[in-house]
């Protein structure tokens, strides 16, 4: 077998292991996102190695967000937002969110706790939020957590678990539990989808963790964008009612801004 497969001659070790098997995994993944759907056998065949492989291969990035094993092998999340860096996150609608986060700002008075979430759309708000300390700041975002360690006047609650680096954050079962041992007055919190006036998620970790956030908050905002609403999501998160407020920008088309509000959602739009 050789290197071009994904696997590392023998005598190079076990470092040569595993930066083998990680960049196999690094081309699985970006093959599924871009084919949709890859049989799993094609992939043994392709790479080199034992269909077991490729299912331990294709276990470890479900494990980590990239993809859904299915059977016969892997397919695509249908957001491919999550399998872009940070940066190109931040990057789209920037402006967008950066009207947002200002709006968010508004809301936010010296002395507060603050609960984020792993939305880049919070993260364009960290960067504003030691203009209003001093705060308390909870969170399970890495960005936000390098981006506001040691920041002067903020007091940052790092949220520990499993971490997932298609979203740089730490999710699951054992960070919602972490979340639930605080009381914040204030989550600022954003979705992939909203169908039907229900926010939407891609993976069940992402929602233990914000269902545990809206539950330990004493005001629950949501920061969105209007092409979240042409968009679909797998795992319900909660109704739009379930937030006190939602802001979003003026894209949002008429029609679906009053069936938002014929709900009886408290909507504010934010010029884009």
């Amino acid at each position: 077998m050789s290197e071009e497969a994904g696997v590392a001659p023998p005598g190079n070790g076990e470092s040569s292991r595993v930066a083998g098997q990680q960049a196999r995994q690094q081309r699985i993944r970006e093959r599924v996102l871009a084919e949709g759907f890859v049989r799993a056998e094609a992939l043994a065949t392709d790479y080199g190695v034992s269909l077991m492989t490729i299912h331990r291969d294709l276990e470890a990035l479900q494990t980590q967000g990239w993809l859904r094993k299915v059977r016969g092998g892997a397919s695509a999340l249908p957001s491919a937002l999550f399998h872009g860096s940070v940066e190109h996150r931040m990057a789209t609608m920037s402006e967008t969110k950066r009207r947002l986060a200002e709006a968010a700002l508004e809301l936010v008075s010296p002395g507060q706790t603050v609960m984020l979430d792993e939305s880049t759309t919070c993260l364009h708000l960290a960067q504003r939020l030691p203009t209003r300390a001093p705060l308390t700041v909870i969170t399970y975002f890495l960005p936000v957590i390098k981006l506001l360690a040691g920041e002067p006047g903020i007091g940052l609650v790092s949220l520990g678990g499993s971490y997932f680096p298609a979203y740089d954050a730490f999710l699951g079962l054992h960070t919602a539990d972490a979340v639930r041992s605080f009381r914040a007055d204030l989550l600022f919190a954003s979705t992939t989808a909203i169908v039907n006036g229900r926010c939407y998620h891609q993976s069940q970790e992402t929602v233990h963790v914000k269902r545990a956030l809206m539950e330990s908050a004493g005001r629950r905002v949501l920061l969105v964008d209007h092409t979240k609403f042409a968009k679909e999501g797998l795992y319900a998160l909660a109704p739009l009612t379930s937030f006190d407020l939602v802001l979003v920008d003026d894209g949002l088309p008429p029609a679906e801004l009053r069936a938002v509000r014929d709900l009886g959602v408290q909507v504010r739009t934010v010029r884009a």
